[in-house]
């Protein structure tokens, strides 16, 4: 029983929740998009230092596309995961999200 509990916790610590935030983006001719900072609900802004990968990622919802931006903050490597909408919701193109600890 304390194996069972102790796992429970560990998978309870390691849980993350999906956080939506705003990003200020670059487009360059071709269309590509390059986040430049990361601005929080309560006006914080972040600015990203510099962009080190991008490939597609799941982002769990059924139906859903989406981006991973591996991006350098202060120093320190983070995620921003872009999720892509339907494209025949108009100007509405995606939301931004990072994961946070639960």
């Amino acid at each position: 029983m304390e194996k069972q509990e102790h796992k429970l916790k560990s998978r309870h610590q390691n849980a993350s929740q999906r956080i939506y935030v705003k990003v200020n983006s670059d487009f360059d001719a071709t269309g590509s998009m390059q986040p430049r900072a990361i601005i929080w609900e309560d006006g914080r802004t972040f600015k990203i230092d510099a962009v080190q990968d991008f490939r597609p990622a799941s982002t769990l919802a059924p139906g859903k596309s989406g981006d991973c931006y591996t991006v350098v903050i202060r120093g320190e490597v983070k995620h921003l995961y872009f999720q892509r909408t339907d494209p025949s919701l108009g100007s509405t193109v995606g939301r931004w999200w990072v994961e946070c600890p639960a």
